[in-house]
C-alpha cells in the first residue's frame, strides 16, 4: 500500500472535515504483514510478560519492599501501559487489513501514549532522586523518602503529565484537517498529525517546545544533578563490593534513561520533516517497543536482587520477612 493508493477527501473551506486517518503501517508490501505481526506480537507478549514477573516479584518478595523497587514496579506498569496503547491497535490493523482509524481515536490514542510517556520522564527522574538520597544522604533516608513521599512523587507524575497530554490534545483538537488524511506511521502523534493540518500549527510547535523543555529538560538536569553527586559518592567508597552494587543499579537507570530521553528527543526536536517519516517509524518503535521491552531486561540482567527475587517467584521459594 502507497500514499498513491488514497485519494484525499474533498476539502471544505473551513473546519475540520476529515472523520478519519488513514494509517500506513509500518510495511506497505502485503507479503510482509504476515512477518511484521508475528514479530510484534511476540514482542508485546515477551513486553507484557517480562513486566508482570518484575511486578510481581516486587509484590510478593519482602526484600524488594523498598522505594527504589517501589518507582520501578511503576515504571513496568507504564511500560506495559506505553506498548497496550499502540501495538494492539497496529496489530488489529495488520489482521482486519483495515488502516483507517476515527478522529475521535486517533486523538484518544495520542491523549493517552502522551499521558504514559510523560509519566514516565518524571519516575525516571524520581528514580535517579532516590539513588541520590540513598547514596548521598544515607542517614535521613528513610525520612526523606517515606512511604508518604514516594506516593506524593508518583501523584504529582501523573498529575504533571495528564496536564501535559491534555494541553497538546486539547490544542491539536483545534486545528483544521482538510485532507489529505494519510499518516505514514504505525499509530497517532503529534508531528504527523501538524504535517496534515491546513491550518497554522505555530502555537501547537511551541506548545511543544515549551512543554518539552519543562517536561524533559528539568528532569534530565535533576537527573544529571543527581549522578553528578552520586558517582562522587561512589568514587570516595573504598570498597569495591559497595562501588559495584553501587554503579550495577545506576546503571541500569542510565541505560534506560539514556533510550528514553534519546529517542524522544530524536522524535519532537525535528518538526516538519515530511522526507523523515520512514525514520520517524524506526524511532517510534524504539519508544512503544524496544524501550519497555528491554526495561524488564536491563534491570534484571544487571541487579542481582531483582535476578534472585525473580527465581525465587518462579521456584515458590519466598524470603520470609
Amino acid at each position: 500500500m502507497s500514499l498513491k493508493e488514497f485519494e484525499p477527501p474533498e476539502s471544505g473551506a473551513n473546519g475540520t472535515v476529515v472523520t478519519e486517518f488513514i494509517l500506513l503501517g509500518l510495511v506497505e508490501a502485503p507479503g510482509l504483514r504476515p512477518a511484521v505481526f508475528v514479530l510484534f506480537f511476540f514482542a508485546y507478549l515477551l513486553t507484557v510478560g517480562g513486566n508482570l514477573s518484575i511486578l510481581a516479584a516486587i509484590l510478593v518478595e519482602p526484600t524488594l519492599h523498598t522505594p527504589m523497587y517501589f518507582f520501578l514496579g511503576n515504571l513496568s506498569v507504564l511500560d506495559i501501559g506505553c506498548i497496550t496503547v499502540t501495538v494492539p491497535a497496529m496489530l488489529g490493523r495488520l489482521l482486519s487489513h483495515k488502516h483507517t482509524v476515527p478522529y475521535a481515536a486517533c486523538l484518544t490514542q495520542l491523549f493517552f501514549f502522551h499521558q504514559l510517556a510523560g509519566v514516565d520522564w518524571f519516575l525516571l527522574t524520581a528514580m535517579a532522586y532516590d539513588r541520590f538520597l540513598a547514596i548521598c544522604r544515607p542517614l535521613t533516608y528513610s525520612s526523606r523518602m517515606s512511604q508518604m513521599v514516594q506516593r506524593i512523587l508518583v501523584a504529582v507524575s501523573w498529575g504533571c503529565a495528564f496536564t501535559n497530554a491534555l494541553t497538546h490534545t486539547v490544542a491539536i483538537s483545534t486545528l483544521n484537517f482538510c485532507g489529505p488524511s494519510v499518516i505514514n506511521h504505525f499509530y497517532c502523534d503529534l508531528p504527523q498529525l501538524f504535517q496534515l493540518s491546513c491550518s497554522s500549527t505555530q502555537l501547537n510547535e511551541l506548545l511543544l517546545f515549551g512543554l518539552g523543555i519543562l517536561m524533559a529538560g528539568a528532569p534530565v538536569i535533576l537527573i544529571v544533578t543527581s549522578y553528578i553527586h552520586v558517582a562522587a559518592a561512589v568514587l570516595r567508597n573504598r570498597s569495591a563490593e559497595g562501588r559495584k552494587k553501587a554503579f550495577s543499579t545506576c546503571g541500569s537507570h542510565l541505560t534506560v534513561v539514556g533510550i528514553f530521553y534519546g529517542t524522544g528527543v530524536f522524535s519532537y526536536m525535528r518538526l516538519g520533516s515530511v522526507e523523515a517519516s520512514d525514520k520517524d517509524k524506526g524511532i517510534g518503535i524504539l519508544n512503544t517497543v524496544i524501550s519497555p521491552m528491554l526495561n524488564p531486561l536491563i534491570y534484571s540482567l544487571r541487579n542481582p536482587d531483582v535476578q534472585g527475587a525473580l527465581w525465587r517467584v518462579l521456584t515458590g521459594k519466598r524470603v520470609l520477612a
